[in-house]
Order: structure tokens, then C-alpha cells, then sequence
């Protein structure tokens, strides 16, 4: 039996279980609608995981020269990593300070409009405010960073042989080192606002780790888009700020009228957000489906950006 009939049972069997409960349950009709997303969702992810398992199962030592081809490279990514971090504050007076001040200061500003002009009451805004823009500002940057990696190596890549992969792989791990300074940027907020520190806060690396993955994935299909169709980088950050007010990190989830809240949950990061918030503001771990729809999200960009890049990379030389 072929993979795609592993990945179409898979989707149906799963559309028939919704359907079974669906009949059980009553709902209203924006719970169908709900519903409806989660039985697609859950479908989708169910068959990606199980092509996912397929593909390295029945092509094992294609997984195993490709994991080896990483190891001989992970210098070379290390490498990568620490260039990066020292470009981004080369000649610069307060040089890793920066990754301290600019979440520190944007939350300032936008606490200064927020709390004063729109005077949006929200319990301890500067918090909500900098929960949302830690995780918000890792997506934007690895993302946007890693979209031009392969085309701004193309001098490497004509040389040497390199891992096409290698370059978002470096850029989304950079940035995730920015991450770190950003969430010591959080406890300060999170210290001087006098917020309560809750048990909760030590699972905050799952939401992390769901962001990253995701990151990568989308990072890792954007470096292979690009290569192909240069125009992507002005589309993407036009979607980068739709994506930004899409996802309450300035405002109250409370203001959007009902169909926009349900439309909003398509949005990746919105989940992502309300992850890492439910942990550090609310003290509450989040139940089993807001875990299946962020690794959904997750595992589905990450399949997504390996395919682009693994099976097109022979194609890149060509476009370079």
C-alpha cells in the first residue's frame, strides 16, 4: 500500500471519529464551525505524521546519510551561529545590551499608548504586553532571517558542497539565542511589576520549543521559496504585519466581535501566545487539544520546510 493511501485512511478514519461525536455532542452553529476546523486540522496533522513516519520507515538509509551529513556539518553550524551573533552587534557600544533594551523599550512605548491614550484595561498590561511581543518578535525575526540564508550564501553554495538546510537551520537557532535575552527581558518586567510567580512558569520551554519548530519549518520553506521567487521577501513581511494584529499581543482578546475571534484561531501564533501566557499570567497548563493544534501547527511546517528544502536543494545552483 502506497503513502498516500496510508495518509487517506488516516484523514478518514479521523473524520469519521469527529463525525461520530459530532452526532453525540450538540452544538450550536458556530460550534460546528469550530468543529469543523478541528476534524480538517486533526485530519491533516494525523496524515502528515503518518507520510512523516512512512517516508523515514521506508527510506531509512536516506534518513541515516542525511543525519550523518548533519553531524559532519555541525561545526560548520556552530560556526554559522557565532558569526551571526557577532555580526548582528558588531561595532556597537552596548552590543548583547540590546537584546535586553529593545523589548524592554518597545514595551515601554506601547504600554505609554496603550495604558494612557486607548486606556485598554488589561491587569498588568506591560506583562500581557511583553508575553506576547517575546514570542511574536522570535517568529518574525527567525522567519524573516532565514527566508534570505541560501540566496545571501550563494557564494558557499557554488564552492563547496553544503547542506542546503543548513543556512535557515542557523538562523532560526541565532535568533532563538536573541530569544533567551528577550525572556530575561520578560522576568525583569514580570519581577518589577510585582506579578506572582506561579509553578507553572517552569514549563514555559514547551511553548518555546512549539514556536521553534514551527519557526524552523516556516524559515526552512522560505529560504527555498526565495530561491525561486525573489519576490516573496516584500509579500512576506506585508503577511508578517497582518499576522501581528492578528494576534492579540497589544490588545485585549475580549474586543474582537465573535466570527473575528474564530477567524483569529487560524492564526499559528495566536495559539503559540496564549500558550506561554496561560503558563506565566494565568498559572494554568493548557489541555490536551491547545497541545494537539500547536504540535499540529509545528510538525506540519516543519514536514513542509524540510520537503522544500531537502528535495529542491539540487535545483538551487540553478537559480543562484
Amino acid at each position: 500500500m502506497g503513502k498516500k493511501h496510508y495518509a487517506g485512511i488516516a484523514a478518514a478514519l479521523s473524520v469519521i471519529i469527529f463525525l461520530l461525536i459530532a452526532i453525540a455532542v450538540p452544538f450550536d452553529v458556530t460550534g460546528y464551525l469550530i468543529f469543523a476546523f478541528g476534524t480538517v486540522f486533526l485530519a491533516i496533522t494525523v496524515s502528515i505524521t503518518i507520510a512523516f513516519v512512512i517516508v523515514v520507515v521506508t527510506r531509512l538509509d536516506y534518513v541515516k546519510r542525511q543525519v550523518q551529513t548533519f553531524r559532519r556539518f555541525r561545526y560548520l553550524l556552530a560556526l554559522m551561529i557565532k558569526r551571526d551573533f557577532v555580526t548582528r552587534y558588531r561595532r556597537s557600544v552596548l552590543g548583547v545590551l540590546w537584546s535586553l533594551l529593545n523589548p524592554l523599550l518597545t514595551m515601554l512605548v506601547l504600554t505609554l499608548v496603550f495604558s494612557f491614550i486607548f486606556r485598554w484595561d488589561i491587569p498588568n498590561f506591560p506583562v500581557y504586553l511583553i508575553s506576547g511581543q517575546v514570542i511574536f518578535n522570535f517568529f518574525s525575526e527567525s522567519t524573516t532571517t532565514a527566508m534570505g540564508s541560501i540566496v545571501g550564501n550563494a557564494g558557499i553554495i557554488k564552492k563547496v558542497y553544503v547542506p542546503k538546510y543548513i543556512f535557515p537551520v542557523s538562523r532560526v537557532l541565532s535568533s532563538l539565542i536573541n530569544l533567551a535575552f528577550s525572556f530575561i527581558a520578560f522576568l525583569i518586567v514580570f519581577i518589577i511589576t510585582g506579578e506572582s510567580f506561579r509553578w507553572t512558569i517552569l514549563l514555559i520551554p514547551i511553548p518555546i520549543l512549539y514556536v521553534f519548530v514551527f519557526s524552523l519549518g516556516v524559515g526552512m520553506m522560505l529560504s527555498a521559496v526565495s530561491v525561486f521567487f525573489r519576490d516573496i521577501g516584500y509579500l512576506y513581511s506585508v503577511l508578517t504585519t497582518l499576522l501581528m494584529f492578528l494576534t492579540p499581543i497589544f490588545y485585549p482578546v475580549s474586543m474582537l466581535s465573535e466570527r473575528m475571534f474564530h477567524f483569529v484561531h487560524f492564526n499559528p501564533i495566536f495559539h503559540f501566545v496564549n500558550y506561554f501566557r496561560a503558563l506565566t499570567l494565568d498559572g494554568v497548563v493548557p489541555g490536551l487539544w491547545v497541545n494537539v493544534i500547536c504540535i499540529g501547527f509545528a510538525l506540519s511546517a516543519l514536514c513542509g520546510g524540510l520537503y522544500a528544502t531537502m528535495a529542491k536543494q539540487d535545483k538551487f545552483i540553478l537559480y543562484l
